[in-house]
């Protein structure tokens, strides 16, 4: 309670006063979130044999998180699946899973099922709304605190979530009978793509995040900065989107001005949180750790709403863009790599030394001429895909706006490149009306796990070209 308080007390003071310290590592208590004898665990299945096609071990608990703040328990289930014999080395770790669903024991399936037959565990937690788990009132009033007090222990999305999935990994390696220390890597989509890229700036134990629909750089928007709210209101109007522009997830803005802060307050708040929260504010790091990352955030998701500032800022991160995708899109476009399987594919390879890695990130260019655009991507270290396709959108909105998720790319607007010299190269037609028209290849590789192939795509950082 003491530590709790205090650490409360100065992130407060450090939020409101000139920032001359790094506030990421005041999120979490490391310490703590390591130390097993506070998990007060109550077993509701103890350890029993699941038959089924890939039969294992599961055992059912629910966990103390800690105490989001003075008097508050946060407390949540997790499911551990082992082998049927031996110990497991390492887990798949998972936040979206249905509380209800959670008390039934697992099928394991798809890439588990590999997975685990080769001694690779699962442990699945809850990274849910807290109405999902009963909690409907805990969510409210952990809202209206944090709008108060930009105290990010009170928000749900900076404290709670990545602590459940670090606390989870200490529930496992309690269980010493059933699991050795080994890698651990994440997987999930949304909140569950957010939160374990959060945590694992944090908790070393964590070792690979494939994350989809979810924020991987701290672009302006994100960071409240004024000058770049008032340029996407002035062109575009008042925004009342629930996430297109919030720092981390949903738009917390208006609630906070609406209880008294101001807007010098919210840039404090970002700028001291957001070395703790963004994955691009950490690759350096990151890479000294030798974490496998890879993220699918969507051409048109509403929370991952900045394509064109990362791809000009972090080109190097890898990633998937699928054509037309994001929460709610359901366009089908004819030019997506239906046959993709990425996240297969990265947990072979992050688990198993033998599967050949996805492609990383290539390089692109592109050229005006005569009345059209070249592009040409290419990899770095010889290295080579199978195939490649281009997309491209014309006069796009702004990324943030309401129209950055309403005007899809149009079905006719790809086409297969060809490799020449060394890189894949395609041509555009420009329309005399374009003033900047956005661009990203796909690029294919097969990778093979005991005789079955997948289908990996990567894509080329996402280009906006200026045309006037």
């Amino acid at each position: 309670m003491k530590s709790y308080l205090a650490t409360t007390l100065f992130l407060h003071s450090l939020l409101f006063t000139t920032l001359t310290v790094n506030a990421a590592e005041l999120l979490f208590d490391m310490e703590a979130m390591r130390d097993a004898s506070t998990l007060d665990v109550e077993v509701i299945d103890d350890w029993h044999l699941v038959k089924g096609r890939t039969p294992s071990r599961q055992k059912l608990i629910i966990i103390k998180v800690g105490e989001i703040w003075p008097g508050q328990d946060y407390r949540m289930p997790v499911r551990f699946v082992v082998p049927a014999e031996g110990k497991a080395n390492g887990f798949h770790l998972t936040g979206g899973n249905q509380p209800q669903r959670l008390k039934q024991d697992t099928n394991v399936s798809n890439v588990d099922a590999m997975l685990l037959e080769r001694g690779i565990g699962q442990v699945q937690t809850v990274v849910q709304v807290l109405q999902a788990s009963g909690l409907g009132e805990l969510g409210k009033e952990s809202e209206e605190r944090f709008n108060k007090s930009l105290n990010p222990r009170n928000k749900i999305q900076y404290w709670a979530w990545p602590a459940t999935m670090m606390r989870a990994i200490t529930a496992a390696h309690a269980e010493k009978d059933h699991f050795r220390p080994g890698k651990v890597a994440m997987s999930g989509g949304s909140k569950n793509g957010a939160t374990p890229s959060l945590a694992i700036l944090h908790d070393e134990r964590m070792t690979g995040v494939f994350a989809t629909v979810s924020p991987i750089w701290d672009s302006p928007l994100r960071l409240c900065d004024r000058a770049a709210w008032d340029s996407l209101e002035a062109d575009y109007g008042p925004m009342t989107h629930s996430f297109l522009g919030g720092h981390y997830g949903p738009v917390f803005n208006r609630q906070a001005l609406k209880a008294g802060r101001s807007w010098e307050d919210l840039q404090r708040f970002t700028a001291a949180v957001s070395d703790g929260v963004f994955i691009s504010r950490n690759l350096e790091a990151l890479l000294s750790r030798k974490v496998d990352l890879f993220f699918e955030p969507g051409s048109h998701d509403f929370v991952a709403f900045d394509l064109a500032w990362g791809g000009a800022h972090y080109p190097e991160i890898p990633l998937y863009i699928g054509a037309n995708t994001g929460h709610g899109i359901k366009d089908r476009h004819p030019g997506i790599e239906r046959d993709a399987n990425n996240r297969t594919a990265f947990l072979l390879n992050h688990f198993f030394d033998e599967v050949t890695p996805m492609l990383p990130a290539p390089t692109i260019a592109t050229e005006i001429g005569n009345g059209s655009l070249s592009v040409h991507t290419s990899f770095p270290n010889e290295e080579s895909a199978e195939s490649a396709r281009l997309f491209w959108i014309v006069n796009r909105p702004s990324d943030g706006s309401p129209g950055y998720i309403k005007e899809l790319i149009p079905h006719e607007n790809w086409r297969e490149m060809e490799l020449r010299d060394g890189a894949w190269q395609a041509s555009i037609p420009l329309s005399p009306n374009a003033t900047h028209i956005d661009v990203f290849a796909n690029h294919e590789k097969t990778i093979t796990y005991r005789g079955v192939h997948f289908s990996t795509w990567v894509s080329s950082p996402y280009t906006r070209v200026a045309l006037k």
